[in-house]
């Protein structure tokens, strides 16, 4: 992997894997839209900024590690003006500069690593929130349709009632039905209220008619990562870049514990007569061989390997599981797609041409459109399950987004 010199938004990633033809343009239209937002985000910013900061770090790291020393002196004995001049310069003896280049460039993995997972964590969030927002509105749908056919069937009750048709229990039974729906459609305008919020909050430029994710998305999405593959997860990459880095910074160490020695020479004039000096100084680690702070470096070094290890053998189970539980829902709601087949849309009408002529009574008609308003949110959400599981799925195995490659 090589580190990106790309803007964060050509970090940011297609949506898709592949794009059907037909609806090419469209998902590219709306994938660039939805970057676009996810660049704005405080969060994605904010690692932004300190992929940026990491970088000048690792550019710091490669500059020479010491700078040579200009010294000068002068003084007066008797009538005669001395004075000396010199010039020393720190070998790095043990190459700490190579290790510390080395270093560098593990240090922009890991900044590139630490932004593309946040950026998969946006988007896994922005993705999730639209999926509740729509799955909310045709809640919200449903609730009001229902209302509405209750408060229309309450008026023809009223009008067989002074007709003698019905009795005054079936305007009981009709009232206690509309006082629920009442409140079911104020939970399910708070639950899209709720849900607004959170996608506001996620992309900043969004409107409710901007919608939710377009259904030519869908179909692209897909799955084709296993385990062997995880290890270019973002996740998994920022932690086993983390070790790496501490793994050089233990090299470092290791090396700076060897003396770097200093060599100067020195010119000028003492008493009339010029002088010529060559100096060699070498710290002598005796009382402090800095040992210790090598074994310190290399123990984080393994205790990120052991880390990096645990979140990979975690990141294989969350894949497994998240794969299981996409399956389920999906089957499910391929199973409810294939046993409506439209029949909950005309059901409607069928009931109440049955209770206008009195196959059905108004206890059962009520409970049919109950029923019939629950098979439909139950459509709902079984299409909102498979469709945060897919999302689910995708962030797990790191397919979500895929950096821009040049």
């Amino acid at each position: 992997m090589k580190a990106s010199k790309h803007s964060p938004r050509a970090l940011l990633c297609s949506v898709l894997l592949s794009i059907p033809l037909f609806g090419q343009a469209e998902t590219v239209n709306w994938t660039n839209w939805l970057t676009g937002q996810i660049s704005k985000h405080p969060d994605v910013m904010a690692a932004t900024e300190q992929a940026a900061a990491r970088n000048q770090d690792a550019e710091a790291s490669e500059q020479p590690l010491y700078n040579p020393e200009l010294s000068v002196g002068a003084d007066r004995t008797g009538s005669d003006n001395n004075f000396v001049a010199g010039l020393s310069q720190t070998i790095d003896w043990s190459d700490q500069q190579g290790a510390l280049k080395d270093k560098a460039k593990l240090i922009r993995l890991s900044a590139e690593a630490d932004l593309n997972e946040a950026v998969l964590a946006q988007t896994s969030e922005s993705l999730f929130a639209l999926v509740e927002w729509r799955a909310a509105t045709r809640a919200e749908e449903i609730a009001e349709s229902q209302q509405h056919r209750l408060n229309a069937l309450l008026e023809q009750v009223e009008q067989r009632q002074q007709a003698g048709d019905l009795g005054s229990t079936d305007a009981e039974l009709l009232f206690l039905s509309l006082s629920q729906q009442l409140s079911e459609l104020a939970q399910a305008k708070a639950a899209v209220d709720r849900a607004e919020t959170q996608v506001r909050e996620r992309l900043p430029d969004w409107r409710p008619q901007d919608g939710g994710i377009p259904g030519h998305i869908w179909p692209a999405l897909a799955s084709r990562v296993d385990n062997d593959n995880l290890l270019d997860h973002p996740s998994i990459a920022a932690a086993r870049a983390r070790w790496q880095v501490l793994r050089s910074e233990a090299e470092v160490v290791s090396r700076r514990a060897t003396a770097s020695p200093t060599v100067g020479l020195s010119g000028g004039r003492d008493g009339g007569e010029n002088l010529v000096g060559l100096t060699f100084s070498i710290p002598l680690n005796v009382r402090n061989n800095y040992s210790a702070e090598t074994r310190a470096a290399n123990r984080r070094a393994l205790e990120a390997e052991a880390r990096f290890q645990a979140l990979y053998r975690k990141q294989q189970y969350d894949l497994a599981g998240a794969r299981a539980a996409w399956k389920r829902y999906d089957t499910q709601l391929s199973r409810w797609t294939e046993l409506s087949q439209g029949r909950v849309q005309r059901s409607a009408d069928l009931l109440e041409k049955q209770w206008q002529v009195g196959d059905l009574s108004t206890s059962e008609y009520l409970q049919a459109l109950g029923q019939r308003a629950e098979s439909l949110k139950t459509g709902i959400e079984l299409e909102k399950q498979a469709q945060l599981g897919l999302i689910e799925l995708l962030s797990q195995s790191g397919e979500l987004i895929t950096p821009f490659q040049q």
